[in-house]
């Protein structure tokens, strides 16, 4: 495929420059927990970038008329639009896996070998892997979810909760206690929900700024690197087309 010098040059800067090249943080918490607000707030001026279903599965729910309510007689439907949507957000996931970019991965985490998979597979890459688990009582989680948009029955909100709390001490074995903060999000007062913010970003930007540990992730960088250069020395003028 051609491209012109431009296109080289962003590929090569997203890939080898990215700021969060070769870090993966995993977030985790149930439904109410406050998982999108951490990630919008916490994250914001990173530059990772945002794996998440739900995004595209609530947008599509909206384009097929569907309630985000999630009542009992859509499910049908519903599940079609939610396998299209994990779908999207799989391919999604594998570009940027191909450039090495930094990542959010945002999911319930009730399902320990969606995780387990997926840690596995950005570890075996080079990624250097992180979590982020916002916790909540169950009694705050349902209220929350009472006055969300998409709401779900509270019966799944239970499920989903449990779900999560029983995977917490797998998640600290994988990832390690130096790489996973369990944040307290039960209090929506402005200090304290200020103070949760603080301590999840401290956490993120902290280890955004050390170098990749892995081995694969340092050799990596150094063929792109190299190849880089060997761009730079291409001589063209402007506009001109090439194969790279």
């Amino acid at each position: 495929m051609k491209k012109t010098l431009q296109e080289v040059r962003e590929y090569i800067n997203e890939g080898v420059y990215d700021p969060g090249i070769f870090k993966a943080f995993f977030l985790a918490g149930g439904p109410g927990s406050g998982k999108t607000f951490v990630t919008s707030s916490a994250f914001a001026g990173t530059g990772l970038k945002l794996v998440n279903s739900d995004i595209k599965f609530e947008k599509d729910l909206r384009k097929a008329n569907l309630s985000l309510k999630m009542p009992d007689e859509e499910e049908y439907f519903r599940n079609i639009i939610r396998k299209g949507a994990k779908a999207f957000v799989g391919k999604q996931l594998d570009q940027y896996l191909k450039g090495r970019l930094g990542l959010i991965i945002d999911s319930t985490a009730r399902d320990y070998s969606v995780i387990q998979r997926q840690y596995n597979l950005c570890r075996n890459i080079g990624y250097d892997c992180y979590m982020v688990f916002v916790n909540t009582s169950l009694d705050v989680a349902l209220e929350r979810n009472r006055t969300r948009s998409r709401s779900i029955p509270e019966y799944l909100v239970q499920k989903s909760w449990k779900g999560v709390q029983s995977n917490m001490g797998a998640f600290q074995k994988v990832f390690g206690h130096s790489k996973m903060l369990i944040v307290d999000n039960n209090r929506d007062e402005k200090e304290l929900v200020t103070q949760t913010l603080n301590t999840a970003s401290r956490f993120i930007r902290s280890k955004m700024r050390t170098k990749p540990e892995n081995g694969i992730a340092m050799d990596w960088i150094k063929r792109e690197l190299r190849a880089k250069n060997r761009t730079q020395k291409i001589k063209t003028s402007r506009g001109q087309v090439f194969d790279y």
